[in-house]
This record gives C-alpha cells, sequence and structure tokens, in this order.
C-alpha cells in the first residue's frame, strides 16, 4: 500500500474524518477526547457491518487488531489500515515492530507513549480534538520547532 488514504468514520451522533499518508500513524490525546471511541465504532462496523449503524468511507479495509492472537491476525492481513488502541501491550514489543517493517498494512495507532521500536514520522503524529459532534485530527508536533524557536530565543535574551 503506498500515498494518501483519507478515512471517515461516522454515524447519526459522531463523525471522525482524517488522511494518513504513511504506512505508520500515531494518534494521540488527553482522556475523554474520542480516541478510543474511534475503533469502538470501527470495531463494531467490522462484526456488524451496516446494521451497526456506522459508515466508513475509504479506499482500503478498515480493521483493527487486539487481542492474543494479534501475531496470527497481523501475518494474515494485506492492503488493510490497521486501527490499535493503547490497551494492548503488544505495540511496545519487538517482535510487533518488525511485523509492522515487513508489513504492506498502514497502521493508526491510540497510544500516550513513545514507540522507540516503530519508525514513525513526527510529520504522522496527531491529537483529536472535538469540534460539536465533528471528530477532527489535527499534526501535534507540526508546530513543536516553532514553540521550542520561541523558547530558546526567550532564553538567548533573558
Amino acid at each position: 500500500m503506498k500515498g494518501k488514504h483519507k478515512i471517515v468514520v461516522k454515524n447519526n451522533r459522531l463523525h471522525y474524518e482524517f488522511e494518513i499518508k504513511r504506512n505508520i500513524t500515531i494518534i494521540k490525546g488527553d482522556s475523554a477526547t474520542g480516541k478510543t471511541t474511534l475503533i469502538n465504532m470501527i470495531r463494531q462496523f467490522a462484526n456488524l457491518g451496516n446494521a451497526s449503524g456506522i459508515e466508513i468511507e475509504c479506499d482500503a479495509p478498515c480493521t483493527v487488531l487486539e487481542g492474543n492472537m494479534w501475531q496470527m491476525l497481523l501475518k494474515n492481513l494485506s492492503g488493510n489500515i490497521i486501527f490499535i488502541d493503547e490497551e494492548n501491550q503488544f505495540i511496545r514489543q519487538q517482535e510487533f515492530a518488525e511485523l509492522v517493517k515487513a508489513s504492506d498494512n498502514y497502521f493508526v495507532i491510540i497510544t500516550r507513549e513513545n514507540l522507540y521500536n516503530l519508525p514513525y514520522s513526527v510529520e504522522e503524529i496527531y491529537g483529536l480534538y472535538s469540534s460539536g459532534k465533528y471528530q477532527n485530527t489535527k499534526q501535534i508536533y507540526q508546530e513543536m520547532y516553532h514553540i521550542s524557536e520561541k523558547q530558546t530565543q526567550s532564553y538567548i535574551f533573558a
């Protein structure tokens, strides 16, 4: 899989819309911002289809990776966008990192921690923010350098 993929996940109450550009995207954020709700909606759609009341618009299949059988599932998935919640301890394991690197899937990982085993770009770290019923992602580290430059300048001139 290569290129950008626009993902829309919605029901009658919530609407998530974002675009991923690389094979590993990280979503960070405080509690109660809707990160786990996004995963739950994708899981419900996978389990119940249209009967779930959830719609997913994407040019690739979206799936949730979780549980004790994650290695077997991951080895058998190809061309998917795989969502993983932070409660899954395997995201910190070296074996997981190696399988991700060898995979042709895209990964959207929800975590508050740094994942040092994975080669992800700072440009692909997003935060989740809410605007009414619409949930959106925004890059949270894109302007980190501007903040650092201001802090550095204040230290120099102080």
